[in-house]
């Protein structure tokens, strides 16, 4: 029976490590604009997200949003929108991807309150979907389909 591994390869799948944290999150790291960060990675995320107080790290534009953000307890927070980003995960990469900005220190707080390093930010769904992303939980990795 072949790999899961050598099936992905032959259909042109990118392997990404993925960390597990003390909270039993995937961590990732991407690249945002060219700048390296630290993201949870989250399919029950709709969307790919940075907190606030990384925009200018991560060279991000925003403007106004409708959107109302909700998880990890915490409801109806405040968003900004940012278009036309870049990322690229390993050797993966997306231009013009929005992702959302919002106010992620009730995540870090969590994080770090069980001995887990802080994020940057959260890949999701958008992410995952567009790259016909596989996770292999058991040998920890992701793999994402190459754009080439």
């Amino acid at each position: 029976m072949i790999s899961l591994k050598k099936c992905l390869n032959k259909k042109k799948y990118v392997k990404i490590p993925l960390v597990l944290t003390e909270t039993n999150h995937f961590a990732i790291t991407a690249k945002i604009n060219g700048v390296k960060g630290r993201f949870i990675l989250d399919t029950g995320a709709s969307n790919t997200c940075v907190s606030f107080d990384k925009i200018e790290l991560f060279k991000l534009t925003s403007e106004a949003s409708e959107i109302k953000a909700a998880g990890a307890g915490a409801t109806n927070m405040e968003t900004l929108i940012s278009t036309k980003n870049r990322i690229k995960i390993g050797k993966w990469k997306k231009k013009k991807l929005q992702i959302v900005l919002f106010d992620l220190v009730h995540v870090n707080e969590a994080l770090t309150s069980h001995k887990a390093k802080p994020v940057d930010g959260i890949i999701g769904a958008d992410v995952l979907i567009k790259a016909k992303a596989v996770i292999d939980y058991s040998k920890s990795c992701l793999y994402l389909k190459s754009s080439s």
